[in-house]
């Protein structure tokens, strides 16, 4: 009889382990890759999460505690339950910076918005010279906010400032910008304003550059105009991007402290007096850290709201 021949399945089978051992292998070392990269990646952010953790999330968490107390930053914090939110709701200073506030941003944040986007679609445009006067619009954002207060106290000096001597030209009474409690804030809105609308039209700036040519060549050969073209192509391909602006402008305008603080110091009286700057007084100037907290609870509590029915209103519009 003739030799049996060896069956084939045998190498088969051999071929078959040493590909599933090589599989293994590659699932093994992309398994060994993920690890070190999300290693590597925690390593990275930990200086930042520490520093967050410590530094801001853990304050944060304490306030909310500080905020039942009377504390003045020296010994243990008493509890006295809802005392500091009674005497909040009689406060009459308090209730004037909470008004100063909502002015200073229902003014500011619309204003600063219309001129950094204005200023943005111009110098968007093929304008000579246009990098220049891009410079120039930003340059206020980083000069120095004492030394720009100082400057714009002298602007507005009622009997020797450039605005009146100009103003007097057209009026014979011109405001007293600085020590009047009508024109303080208006006084202090021009300067926020003229210092920040360059930050923000760099952003706007940045989103306009995004928007691809063809959907103003099609809007063009449809027959819309330049405003036509503006509503119905530039302000819906910036929608993220204003978005992302006017909340930033506004917690930055609920939290508007330096500015008021150099200029006006909350006068006169309390025309200019903003939450920042109570909370402020209260804990550096009285030691009351315990009413300081449920003060700082409150522009919290603003500038969540605010933010919250922002994020609605942009999410519905998405939809």
């Amino acid at each position: 009889m003739g030799e049996v021949a060896e069956p084939k399945t045998s190498s088969n089978a051999r071929n078959g382990n040493s590909h599933r051992k090589s599989g293994d292998g590659a699932v093994v070392e992309a398994k060994a890759i993920s690890r070190r990269n999300l290693r590597n990646g925690l390593l990275f952010i930990a200086p930042n999460f520490l520093g967050f953790m410590f530094l801001i999330l853990g304050p944060v968490i304490a306030l909310f505690y500080i905020a039942f107390t009377r504390w003045s930053a020296f010994g243990d914090p008493k509890f006295t339950g809802t005392h500091n939110w009674v005497r909040l709701a009689h406060d009459k200073i308090f209730w004037a910076s909470f008004w100063n506030t909502f002015y200073y941003s229902v003014v500011h944040i619309p204003l600063t918005l219309i001129i950094a986007f204005a200023l943005a679609v111009l110098l968007n445009s093929k304008l000579k010279g246009r990098t220049f006067f891009r410079t120039v619009a930003f340059f206020p954002y980083i000069t120095s906010i004492v030394a720009a207060a100082q400057v714009w106290s002298m602007l507005f000096d009622p009997k020797s400032g450039p605005i009146n001597m100009f103003l007097r030209l057209f009026i014979s009474n011109p405001p007293n910008w600085l020590g009047s409690t009508a024109w303080a804030m208006p006084a202090v809105i021009i300067v926020a304003t003229w210092r920040e609308v360059g930050y923000y039209m760099i952003l706007l700036l940045a989103g306009l550059q995004t928007i691809p040519g063809e959907l103003y060549e099609a809007a063009q050969l449809d027959g819309a105009n330049g405003w036509q073209r503006f509503w119905h192509v530039t302000v819906p391909s910036m929608r993220p991007t204003l978005f992302f602006v006017i909340v930033t402008l506004t917690i930055g305008s609920f939290k508007i402290l330096d500015l008021t603080l150099v200029m006006t110091d909350g006068g006169p009286g309390t025309s200019t007096l903003v939450l920042a700057q109570y909370v402020y007084r209260v804990a550096f100037d009285r030691s009351d850290f315990g009413y300081a907290s449920t003060v700082s609870l409150v522009l919290f509590a603003v500038c969540m709201v605010v933010t919250l029915i922002q994020f609605w209103y942009n999410n519905r519009k998405a939809d």
